[in-house]
């Protein structure tokens, strides 16, 4: 079975031969430093570091399908949105639109990739949510952006849902763009809970949801197969509760820090296909483990999940400098499992 029908068949949730595996990590130097100065759309250094990145990656390890990093398009490029100093401020922000050279650069990078690696495996294209591109936008300011955000809501929670939705289409725009005309299979979109006490499931409801949803919405009506990633990069807690009605066809969360496990999680969010199950960090058995604790990790995992709409694959990037002979001890062993 060829990787594309291999992982066609796991995200609609069919039997397949072996359970396929997906592992990313980021190619600038930092990935959030060197992301947060330098601009993709702009600088054509960060794009040539990012593209042979990925073809080294892909080189050495041929993975299972290909999730396409987007260090240097961390920054949404809309000033009154990101640098808003008080709620009211948000009233005024307007789409940056189609054709900025933001959107039409991602979507040039994401037929360079396709052209490289879409023959052989399904490439998704990394997009983070409204209310992320905020927190990004205001990475070199003093205090929270999480806070921020939150009093913001507090203070003027219509001109903030006002705001989202604007940038919700921007970034509708850009998933289409990169599935219709990059060529992708779908988007893995990155969202998150707020960090701040305030942040309860009826704020999440009412004030961040609706702009993921219409993001995803706007991917879904160009491509089916779109991953929604709750995103717990460095031990930022979700509550998945926030996340089951999302129209997203596959799912991948924390389940280190989330505390919910794949097979559990495969429940709650109604059998949809899932990726994950490794810790993501430099604590996990993923990266300290030898190939026993390993393999013996991937069949726990698989003995509680099954292996129908299962891809094995860790809670968000893993770290850069893993040995990838530890990725394919987890694609050999899954394999093998019966």
């Amino acid at each position: 079975m060829k990787k594309r029908e291999l992982v066609l068949r796991t995200f609609h949730n069919e039997p397949t031969e072996r359970v396929p595996v997906g592992f990313w990590f980021h190619f600038l130097k930092d990935e959030l430093e060197d992301a947060f100065k330098k601009d993709g759309s702009i600088d054509p250094q960060i794009l040539d570091t990012n593209l042979a990145g990925h073809e080294k990656f892909y080189r050495a390890f041929q993975p299972d399908f290909l999730k396409i990093m987007t260090d240097g398009f961390f920054i949404y490029p809309n000033e009154t949105f990101a640098r808003a100093k008080r709620a009211g401020d948000l009233r005024k922000v307007k789409p940056i639109g189609a054709d900025h050279p933001w959107i039409r650069k991602q979507i040039e990078f994401a037929k360079t990739m396709t052209a490289r690696y879409g023959a052989e495996v399904l490439c998704f294209y990394n997009i983070f949510a409204p209310a992320t591109y905020f927190k990004w936008g205001r990475h070199d300011l003093p205090g929270s952006p999480d806070r921020d955000l939150a009093d913001f809501i507090e203070e003027d929670r219509e001109a903030v849902v006002h705001a989202l939705s604007i940038v919700a289409e921007d970034i509708a725009a850009l998933a289409r763009g990169v599935i219709e005309e990059g060529g992708v299979d779908g988007i893995y979109y990155s969202a998150q809970d707020l960090a701040d006490v305030r942040a309860d499931a009826a704020l999440h409801r009412d004030c961040i949801a609706p702009s993921d949803i219409a993001v995803l919405e706007g991917a879904n009506a160009a491509a089916e197969l779109n991953i929604l990633h709750v995103c717990g990069y460095e031990g930022h807690k979700n509550d998945l509760s926030h996340y089951t009605s999302y129209p997203a066809q596959i799912i991948n969360w924390a389940v280190a820090v989330d505390g919910v496990s794949l097979g559990a999680g495969k429940k709650l969010f109604g059998g949809k296909p899932v990726i994950g199950g490794f810790d993501s960090t430099v604590k996990g058995v993923l990266y300290q483990g030898g190939r026993e604790a390993i393999e013996a990790e991937t069949d726990r995992l698989l003995k509680e999940t099954g292996t129908l709409g299962v891809a094995l694959g860790a809670d968000c990037t893993i770290p850069r400098d893993i040995d990838l002979q530890h990725l394919a001890w987890v694609r050999d062993r899954a394999a093998a499992y019966r």
